[in-house]
């Protein structure tokens, strides 16, 4: 297969089996042997389509004479194709676009269709990309098109977002930033490292990374991370990375564990560690020098959290496969964990530092993830904010009086995070807030959203 039919087959995949983009990408591009060039269009093509799903049928419906919920579903994803390139691939030539587009139609047996096709995509040509403007969304932003749309549909459309998701962020930000988060969430994610300092320090890691071409600056609000320049390629294959000096780990999730602020010698359980970045960080920030409970109830994940240990060369952490949410069922029938018996399964009596980095919708990470912007419902939070709170609750019953808790996501809704929080301290009056919550807003801070809330026991 060439790149373009390998991408049309994945997008296959993920539309008929409601599969996850990275999941069928990294399986097709694992059993094939195209170039590097031709996987990086690969990537591309998947990722942008999934992400701009809704945009290119709004495309579609501007230049076809059917709405793009009723063309033949192969013939849509080939004019998904096409159109994406046309837009948004400036390298590109529009040319092979729409050629490459047509000869795709007709491989998957719609050769009476080759016409629309063709037409719909020099259409596109003619009234977009040939104009002075060059605007690939001017159709899009056309007065009779917004007339009859809310600018929350407008905005939807034309960074391709479902209106629920426009509306959450319009309600806390208003028209100008809700545009330029979408327009974030759009872009490539960036490429954070975290240096161990038990093996090397940042200079040692930026001067290696420099002397393979790989330029990497400090981020400045947040020790010991770096963000690569320009890189592409094999992660494993760059300097450091066998002999343990850094980790991949996005800044924002960095600034979970200087929260916590974990000292050698203590106590610490992360309640929901696997895959393991935030563990591993928890062991280097306290000199690797103390006990680190990893929990978590998938063991094939903590397998990775202990290959990831071994290769930073850390030893005080010792991972537990348990499922906490069991031991919540107490916790909802008995307000305040005060009164609650200690769990009955984890072998400790008490922690100095506990970190709960909560499941939760990830709205934080939307362009880390392509298919997530259409995965996520607003039915989706209710059940979420209540396995996050019986996980608080669990989690707060481990910590001894005076020690530290941390709550973090990675999404942007209050509901699981703000309110989280309140409701809480509303029903534990020996804990206290330390200060007002770290709510990470990419479009300002150029990183991950995350949310983190630090928290203290005082009886």
């Amino acid at each position: 297969m060439n790149a373009r039919q390998l991408a049309l087959l994945a997008l296959q995949k993920i539309e008929r089996q409601n599969a996850y983009a990275d999941l069928v990408l990294g399986h097709l591009l694992a059993n094939s042997s195209l170039i590097p060039a031709d996987r990086h269009l690969v990537s591309e093509l998947v990722y942008g389509i999934t992400r701009r799903r809704r945009t290119l049928d709004a495309l579609i419906d501007c230049f076809a004479q059917r709405p793009a919920h009723k063309q033949p579903p192969d013939l849509r994803l080939i004019l998904h194709l096409g159109l994406y390139q046309l837009a948004f691939l400036d390298q590109i030539p529009a040319s092979a676009a729409i050629h490459t587009s047509v000869e795709l139609a007709r491989q998957m047996g719609l050769g009476s269709l080759t016409g629309v096709v063709n037409g719909i995509l020099r259409a596109y040509q003619r009234q977009v990309l040939d104009q002075p403007e060059k605007d690939p969304l001017k159709p899009l932003r056309d007065a009779r098109q917004t007339a009859a749309r809310s600018p929350i549909q407008t905005l939807g459309i034309l960074h391709s977002f479902p209106d629920w998701l426009v509306s959450l962020w319009w309600e806390r930000l208003g028209p100008v930033e809700t545009e330029q988060l979408c327009a974030w969430f759009n872009q490539p994610p960036h490429l954070d490292l975290r240096v161990n300092p038990l093996r090397a320090d940042v200079n040692k890691v930026i001067q290696a990374l420099a002397a393979a071409g790989i330029p990497a600056l400090p981020i400045s609000e947040v020790p010991g991370a770096l963000r690569l320049q320009d890189h592409a390629g094999d992660i494993t294959a760059l300097p450091g990375f066998a002999q343990g000096w850094w980790s991949v780990q996005d800044a924002s999730a960095q600034q979970v564990v200087h929260c916590l602020d974990p000292q050698p010698g203590e106590r610490v359980i992360d309640c929901c560690a696997a895959p393991g970045g935030k563990t591993t960080q928890i062991a280097q920030h306290m000199q690797d020098r103390g006990e680190i409970w990893a929990l978590d109830r998938h063991p094939h994940r903590l397998r990775r959290l202990e290959e990831n240990a071994h290769r930073l060369g850390l030893t005080s952490i010792r991972s537990l496969a348990i499922d906490l949410l069991p031991l919540s069922a107490a916790a909802d029938r008995v307000s305040g964990t005060e009164s609650l018996p200690p769990a009955p399964l984890p072998p400790w009596q008490s922690a100095d530092r506990v970190l709960l980095d909560a499941p939760c919708s990830g709205l934080g990470t939307l362009h880390r993830h392509a298919d997530a912007r259409w995965r996520q419902t607003p039915e989706r939070i209710p059940e979420l904010a209540h396995l996050q709170a019986q996980l608080l609750q669990v989690a707060a019953r481990w910590l001894k009086p005076g020690g530290v808790l941390v709550y973090a996501t990675c999404t942007l809704h209050p509901a699981e995070n703000e309110e989280i929080i309140q409701a809480f301290l509303d029903s534990h009056p020996h804990w206290a807030a330390e200060g007002d919550p770290l709510l990470i807003w990419p479009h300002r801070q150029d990183r991950d959203g995350f949310f983190i809330q630090r928290l203290r026991r005082y009886g």
